[in-house]
């Protein structure tokens, strides 16, 4: 009988360790969690009483921001400017679907050169050079082998018109 006690009072001392152990566990990411959010916390408002000379009471909230969102407000700005407006104006799916993965959305350059400012004449120009191979460009080439006159001169007409759209949508 005393055997049997022993292995029950055993069994239910394990068992209270782990159960403890499993509570520990809970309250350290409890712990985490808190300082996370209080890591991540953007501003720091206090609400102050301000009382007028007439006698009445008004709540003012203060704002306190501190040098590190300041930082990360000025990150975000410059990779905002950086990036530029891509959705500044809608292109064609001709375009979307022809140009924009080199070019760019709204022609700023990514692997292909920047569009953006060019005159119709000179991108009505290249365009054909491309098509007919007088200037080498596998990529150019096959993505203009299938289009026709038409379809090329309306290209080069929208992405003439990017900069002003640009500038329009800036304003």
């Amino acid at each position: 009988m005393r055997h049997l006690i022993a292995v029950i009072a055993t069994v239910l001392a394990g068992w209270a360790v782990v159960y403890m152990i499993g509570l520990d566990k809970e309250v350290n990411k409890l712990d985490k969690i808190s300082k996370l959010i209080k890591s991540t916390a953007m501003e720091d408002s206090k609400i102050k009483v301000q009382t007028h000379p007439n006698g009445t009471t008004q709540a003012i909230e203060e704002k306190k921001r501190s040098s590190k969102d300041d930082e990360v407000a000025n990150k975000i700005k410059a990779l905002k400017e950086k990036a530029g407006n891509i959705a500044a104006f809608k292109t064609s799916t001709l375009y979307k679907k022809s140009c924009a993965s080199c070019h760019g959305n709204i022609g700023q350059g990514i692997i292909g050169p920047k569009l953006i400012g060019k005159d119709k004449a000179y991108l009505l120009t290249a365009l054909k050079d491309f098509k007919s191979g007088k200037r080498k460009n596998y990529v150019m080439y096959g993505l203009l082998g299938n289009l026709d006159d038409k379809k090329i001169e309306e290209l080069a007409n929208e992405i003439a018109t990017f900069k002003a759209k640009l500038d329009e949508a800036s304003k």
